[in-house]
Formats: structure tokens, sequence, C-alpha cells
């Protein structure tokens, strides 16, 4: 058996490219822990990661490469493998797509307190952190999330152009000199991150541009079908649910306002139904529900995004739908934030700062007077700090 994991993975590591590494997620895995997760939604490369990781650091009889999806496993335990690898001097044991593994969980475990000489790396789903916590393997796992490309990392691995990092209170004091700044020396920026909005935010559009609205739809439709039945218990005639939410979501055009009663009334299920449904589309990084900011949050969202602009053009493409730039605009604004909450003055609140999200001739008529709020337009740059270009926010 084990030959025939090494004979497979000496094709796919030779293939694999290491000029363009991230570098913030390698440093998880080369790090001295011996368990450690990568975490996330399909197509953000998170086996491109590993298999560099084993290219760079080891020699070939050091480590075995898998993924737990192999037709060759089906019937056999992950621990028999590892038992095996490990009297031949094995060093490594790394398993992609982990959640594919019927009680994964349990076998990492007793993998990890058998064998006290081996690293273990392995990824899966998003949602695998709902599952592990339930369990004594939180403890002894690092869990890394493995984000979609942000802006810089996209022109990194794009156009070979590395853009600078800046904090928000950088964006927020120096906003208008640091946008041009960078758009005087790249005449092309704002076109380019035009097209990052449509395709720039998962790695395999360096495969074929024209075909990756159709990839990315095919992705999610293998974590509605696949990956949301194999790590929580729902009925598989309760997958439609989830495709009607989503149809719900891009049919609005707009950003959708929920009204609980009146959606689970519509879908036929309990408003608690509903919340676990909507807390599972965030976790497995389709959705992102906002909620209204007030002294008492509540636990409703007050509306829902999807998790990324891409997501958003590739569902426009398969409903028909004209996407819409107001909702673009917000979408990107929302996925820069993992804390960002609806506000009824202006359109979000980050911390103690009011955005309004606009267009390039946006005005400050709906925050005239309130402290500490900014416009966020669409342009290349501007000459007023408290006007900021949107695509500035992909460089935090």
């Amino acid at each position: 058996m084990l030959n025939y994991f090494r004979n497979k993975q000496v094709r796919v590591i030779q293939s694999v490219s290491d000029s363009f590494v991230r570098e913030k997620y390698m440093k998880k895995l080369v790090s001295p822990n011996r368990l450690v997760a990568i975490i996330g939604q399909r197509g953000v490369g998170k086996t491109t990661l590993l298999l560099q990781y084993l290219k760079k650091n080891f020699k070939v009889s050091d480590y075995l490469y898998f993924s737990a999806d192999d037709i060759y496993i089906a019937d056999t335990k992950l621990y028999d493998i590892a038992d095996e690898f490990v009297r031949l001097g094995g060093k490594v044991i790394v398993i992609d797509e982990i959640h594919k593994y019927k009680n994964w969980v349990q076998e990492i475990k007793n993998i990890y307190d058998s064998f006290p000489d081996l690293a273990i790396r392995f990824s899966g789903s998003s949602m695998l952190n709902l599952l592990y916590q339930k369990y004594d393997l939180s403890r002894r796992c690092v869990t890394s999330n493995m984000e979609t490309l942000s802006f810089n990392e996209y022109m990194e691995l794009s156009k070979k152009t590395k853009l600078p990092v800046f904090s928000l209170e950088d964006i927020l004091n120096r906003g208008a000199e640091i946008s041009t700044d960078i758009a005087l020396s790249h005449s092309n920026l704002y076109s380019d991150f035009k097209d990052y909005l449509k395709f720039g935010a998962y790695p395999f559009f360096m495969e074929d541009k024209d075909e990756f609205k159709n990839k990315l739809f095919n992705a999610l439709q293998k974590i509605i079908n696949e990956d949301i039945p194999s790590c929580h218990k729902i009925d598989y005639s309760h997958i439609s649910i989830f495709k009607k939410l989503i149809a719900k979501l891009i049919e609005s055009r707009v950003p959708y306002k929920v009204n609980l009663a009146k959606l689970s009334s519509e879908l036929g299920i309990t408003h608690p139904t509903l919340y676990s449904y909507l807390d599972i589309l965030k976790e497995i990084k389709i959705f992102h529900p906002i909620k209204k900011y007030s002294k008492k949050i509540s636990k409703k969202p007050e509306k829902l995004y999807f998790n990324n602009t891409n997501i958003l053009y590739a569902y426009a493409d398969e409903f028909g739908v004209e996407v819409n730039m107001g909702n673009i605009r917000e979408t990107f604004f929302v996925s820069c934030f993992s804390e960002i909450y609806y506000s009824g003055i202006g359109d979000f609140r980050v911390k103690d700062n009011i955005y309004e999200i606009g267009g390039k001739n946006k005005t400050f008529k709906q925050i005239k007077d309130v402290k500490n709020s900014y416009l966020v337009i669409d342009t290349d740059y501007t000459t007023d700090n408290l006007k900021i270009p949107i695509w500035l926010f992909g460089l935090l």
C-alpha cells in the first residue's frame, strides 16, 4: 500500500510550483507542533500548500502524502497506514481532505498518542473545527484557517508585483497619500482590482480564467452536496434548503435583508433550524451574515452577503442575474473584516468608525457631521483622507 502512495505522491509533488508560497500559513506547517490542521474552503490552495511544505522541507523517504478520499483506503484504517509508515522510519504524514474519511477524529487522536515522534499534518473543510472541538483533539491540534487570496496576494501571484500591507489605522490616516503613491506607480491597478473581484480570490484562476466561474460554481456545488452532509447529520433532502437560501440571496440582487419569520415559513423549517443552517453557510465560507450594531447586539443577522465577490459573480452567472455594482462593493468591503456591523447611520460600522460605500461621485450627504466617518469609493486614488479607495482595504 505504501508503494502505491509513494508513486502517486512523487507525481503530484513534482508538478507543484513553489514560485508563490502563502508564507503566513506555511509558518504553521513548519512549526515544531506535532499536529497541525489547515482548514478552509475548496479551492483556496490547501493541497498546494501541503505539497510545497513537503517539497521544500523533506526527503521523499521521510514523508507520506495521500488524500482521504482515495479509493485505495476505503476499507483501510488510517492508523494501520501510519503504523506501517512509522515502522519503515517515516517522519511526517500528510493527509488531505480528511473530512472525507469516517471517524477521522478518533483515528488521528490514536495516531497522535501512539507515535510520539511522528509529525501529522492534515487539511479539510472549513467546518472541521466544529467537529473536533467536541473531542479531546482540540487541545492537541494547532489549526490554521486558510482564507481566500487577498488583493495583494492576487497581485503577487498574477502580476509578480508585491504591494505593501497596511494596518487599518494607516489606511484611515494616510489613505490619500498611500493610494496616490501606489496608483501612480501601478498604471493598471484599478483594472487589476476589477479582475480580482471577478476571479482573483481563488488561486486556480491561473489555470483558466475563462472557465473560472464554472469551476468555482462546481466547487460550491460540492460543498453543498458533499461537505455539508459529511460534516453534519443532515438529511439529504434538506440540502435543497441550502440551495433555496442561496437562490434567495442571489435573486434579490442587493444584500438580502433577513426576515426570520417569513424566511423560515417559506422554507418550511423552524427558527432554530434556520439559525443553524445560516451558521453552517457562514462556517463553510459561502455566506457572510452581519448583524446590526446596537448597545445590545442581537443574535439575528440583519443582512446576508456572499463570502466574497467571486462567489457572487459565479452564482449571478449561473442564475442569469445581472450583477449589481453596489452589491459588489459592499460584498468586497464586508469580506475584508471579521468583525463588522450593519449601521443605521452610513452603511457599516467597524470598531468606532462609520463607513459609507459608493461610486466615484458619492458625497458625504448621508454621513454629514457624523464623527469618525469615511466614504469608501470606487476610484483609483483620492486627495481627501476622508475618501478612501475601496481597493485599499484589500491591502489590510
